[in-house]
C-alpha cells in the first residue's frame, strides 16, 4: 500500500511441483519497478525464494483497496475462531481464582503463625540490645 499501487492480488498456486506465489499488481512502470525490487530485495525473514521473475499481465487485477477488505474480512474470520477458542479457556478463570482462595487459605494459618514469631523474636532482640537504665 506504502506504493499507491492500483491493482493488487496475491494468492498460491502451484506449478510443476513447486509452490509458488503469484502477485498481480496495476500501476505506472516506475511503481511497480519499485515493487519489483521490493519484493526481490525485502523478503520475509523466513521466506525461501528461489526466483522473482516479472511477466507482462493483460487482464482485469483487483483494486488495491478492494483486495485490502477482502483480505482483511478473511484475517478476521480466522481471528474469531481464535478469540473463540480464547473465550473457551478464560471460562475456567473463576475456577482457577476460587482454587487460589482455597490455597491461600490453607496456608494463612501458618503465616499468621510464623509471622507472630518473628514479631516475638524482634522483640526479645530489641530488649536485649536496649541499654541498662542508669
Amino acid at each position: 500500500m506504502r506504493l499507491a499501487l492500483r491493482g493488487f492480488e496475491v494468492y498460491n498456486d502451484d506449478e510443476e511441483g513447486q509452490q509458488v506465489v503469484i502477485v498481480l499488481v496495476e500501476s505506472d512502470e516506475q511503481r511497480i519497478a519499485k515493487f519489483y525490487n521490493s519484493a526481490v530485495d525485502e523478503r520475509p525473514q523466513l521466506a525461501i525464494v528461489d526466483n522473482v521473475k516479472s511477466e507482462n499481465f493483460s487482464d482485469e487485477i483487483t483494486p488495491l483497496w478492494q483486495f485490502a477488505s477482502i483480505n482483511t474480512a478473511t484475517q478476521m474470520n480466522k481471528a474469531i475462531l481464535l478469540l473463540f477458542a480464547v473465550k473457551d479457556n478464560t471460562d475456567a478463570i473463576p475456577q482457577v481464582l476460587e482454587e487460589i482462595k482455597g490455597m491461600r487459605e490453607d496456608i494463612q494459618p501458618g503465616y499468621d503463625m510464623y509471622f507472630r514469631q518473628v514479631q516475638s523474636d524482634v522483640r526479645a532482640i530489641k530488649e536485649r540490645l536496649v541499654c541498662p537504665k542508669i
